[in-house]
């Protein structure tokens, strides 16, 4: 069971107004055109959401994991584009300039950024480099007091309007994950810092996506965010907080996926009565609305145990699994309810069916989750019920 405080509970009907009156009626027409949606992330810092996670010094609100998911989720529902800039703005993007930034970075970037008036993101992927971290080849070498970077960023999010980016760079020569680094870039002040080609997405059209090439960077040594290694481990901090707010995003999608084909189900008219009464529609529709509430119940349970503070490792990678997975089924069960509907343009069933993809690598693939997973698959180490 899942009990939410009298605070979150109002926390999600402030988001879900602020969702159907701002979010759904542009979703749509920002997938249509690809467009980041600029207006609605300046909103979203306005609203305070964009520093939920942040202490109120940055204009944060301290808020837990639990409240945080349930922001993602309900944007997810609305647009997981928007939702999708709106967490690498939240999270990735912002987390270590505040972890590990001055004083005087925070106030430059990371309150700007907050509020929507900086972009930032988190340059990590290369063209060979994946999910195997230590084949970057990017690199940050020394001179004088500073750095300078070479190299090139693939799959960045945000890139083609990003003011802010957080990039990983080796900082000693050869294969290995003890010498990587994270530097905070500044793309107005900073030359050498252009985009590459931009990616275009079947799914996440308005969360633009493109490569960022480092060519002479010169970087303060204040932009080396917690020294010259340990970078791999920095973001290890936060991949559990990741695969939590993935899950959540996967629920959210489904959610508007289900929903959509439910009304469907009961407008729709063949053989004389409703598709939702027909058992082959009725049967679906019901598995669906089984794996969505298991999806949503694992992603809160972990989410409540990272606010207890107790190791989620694996569960956050079988919450991601699961969820995210779910959202492919759904979605894709959705557009088959719609039949030569879910084909058209005119229905957002399409989008939720293209969407779901996006899920799927961010936060680590299945395939690599499930290898995470299979390393610890004791049942009497795993307390989730407890």
């Amino acid at each position: 069971m899942i009990t939410f405080s009298t605070e979150q509970a109002e926390f999600r009907r402030s988001v879900t107004r602020f969702v159907d009156a701002e979010v759904v009626p542009q979703a749509d027409a920002l997938d249509e055109r690809g467009e980041f949606p600029r207006e609605l992330v300046k909103k979203l810092g306005a609203q305070g959401w964009l520093a939920l996670r942040y202490p109120e010094a940055y204009g944060g609100a301290d808020a837990d994991m639990v409240t945080y998911c349930l922001f993602a989720e309900e944007l997810a529902r609305g647009s997981l584009s928007v939702a999708a800039a709106a967490a690498m703005q939240s999270l990735m993007g912002t987390r270590f300039v505040y972890k590990y930034g001055s004083e005087t970075l925070r106030a430059k970037y990371l309150v700007p950024a907050l509020r929507g008036d900086l972009i930032a993101t988190f340059a990590l992927t290369e063209p060979n480099a994946g999910s195997d971290v230590a084949n970057i080849t990017t690199r940050a070498d020394r001179r004088g007091d500073g750095w300078v970077l070479r190299g090139t960023k693939t799959w960045v999010t945000s890139a083609p309007v990003a003011d802010v980016l957080t990039v990983a760079a080796k900082t000693g020569g050869g294969r290995g994950l003890g010498n990587i680094a994270l530097f905070l870039l500044d793309r107005a002040s900073m030359r050498g810092i252009t985009l590459g080609k931009s990616i275009e997405k079947m799914a996440v059209r308005a969360s633009v996506t493109g490569e960022i090439v480092l060519e002479d960077v010169e970087v303060p040594e204040a932009h080396c965010l917690g020294g010259e290694a340990g970078g791999v481990e920095k973001i290890g901090e936060i991949l559990a907080e990741i695969r939590v707010m993935t899950a959540a995003l996967s629920v959210g999608l489904a959610r508007a996926a289900y929903e959509a084909a439910l009304a469907y189900s009961r407008q729709r008219v063949a053989f004389g009565k409703p598709i939702g009464e027909h058992q082959a529609i009725g049967f679906k529709l019901a598995d669906m609305l089984t794996a969505l509430q298991a999806a949503t119940l694992m992603t809160y349970q972990t989410a409540a145990r990272l606010d207890a503070g107790r190791p989620i490792a694996r569960e956050a990678a079988m919450a991601k699994l699961f969820a995210s997975e779910t959202a492919v089924r759904i979605t894709d069960d959705a557009a088959r309810i719609f039949a030569s509907y879910g084909l058209a343009m005119e229905y957002p069933v399409q989008r939720y069916f293209r969407d779901a993809r996006f899920l799927l690598p961010g936060g680590g693939t299945s395939e690599i989750l499930r290898l995470v997973i299979s390393r610890e698959l004791d049942w009497d180490r795993w307390s989730a019920f407890a």
